[in-house]
């Protein structure tokens, strides 16, 4: 267990093989640990990097904001104290927004970037993520957690193949979620729109979508087609909203073949 101290608060992160550094970041009410096959199949050529965001996992809960601004500047800070200067980013849901969003704000630290079930458009989140980033919603669901346990367990099948495995990992990262954190966020990407900048990234974008999400719309993926310059998208029939647990070894696979392939460049 590894972590550093920025100027808002602890980040919590595990490293785990060799060669180019690669930065793993998970999506909301999630924590590191959803990457750690990925880590596994990426060791022999890439030093994996995934982290926690602030008031999720084991990164610091004392702060009263939890913008998606907020968690660009984590990653962006992270990689300065770890010296790392520039990197592929890999963001599930929330995180391949951050991800997307660094790459435009700060595209000298932005190798390229592979999304993963992610939001361009905030309006394509399921209608309970929605209703979870309104306050007065947010406040009565976290009286009750267990009507809220027994409500995700509920939705479980609909969101992953393997669901008593991951509704185990969600109830674990939950119990370590502060209330700000759950609904500050997921208000914060539900108001992204990204959009209007796509055109002008200079960064490659990989979208990669289970065809049977029920949490972001997949057909996400026809906005990085038309938007992004250098673009490429992997529709996975297998998959609902998490790919990389859903079909490990394909999405892995397709993971390594986009890191390694050889952009020109767009200049």
């Amino acid at each position: 267990m590894s972590s550093i101290v920025t100027d808002q608060g602890i980040v919590h992160y595990e490293a785990y093989g060799r060669g180019q550094p690669v930065i793993l970041l998970h999506g909301w009410l999630g924590s590191w640990g959803y990457w750690l096959r990925t880590m596994e199949a990426l060791k022999g050529q890439y030093r994996c990097y995934a982290l926690d965001f602030w008031g999720f996992g084991e990164s610091g809960k004392r702060r009263n904001s939890y913008q998606l601004s907020d968690f660009v500047g984590l990653v962006d800070q992270f990689m300065d104290r770890l010296g790392i200067e520039m990197a592929p980013i890999v963001g599930h849901s929330m995180g391949g927004t951050v991800g997307i969003s660094l790459a435009l704000t700060k595209p000298e630290r932005v190798q390229r970037v592979i999304v993963v079930g992610s939001p361009i458009v905030g309006n394509s989140l399921n209608i309970f993520l929605r209703l979870a980033g309104k306050p007065w919603i947010a406040s009565i669901v976290w009286q009750m957690p267990s009507a809220l346990q027994f409500g995700i367990r509920a939705f479980s099948p609909y969101v992953v193949n393997d669901w008593p495995i991951w509704y185990k990992m969600i109830t674990r990262d939950l119990s370590r979620t502060t209330l700000e954190a759950f609904f500050l966020s997921i208000n914060s990407l539900y108001r992204t729109d990204l959009r209007p900048h796509l055109p002008g990234i200079t960064t490659p974008v990989m979208g990669i979508y289970g065809v049977g999400d029920n949490v972001v719309a997949p057909t996400q993926a026809n906005i990085i087609t038309s938007s992004v310059p250098m673009s490429r998208v992997k529709m996975m029939s297998g998959s609902k909203h998490f790919p990389m647990l859903d079909e490990p070894l394909a999405f892995n696979n397709q993971l390594a073949e986009f890191l390694a392939f050889k952009f020109a460049s767009l200049n």
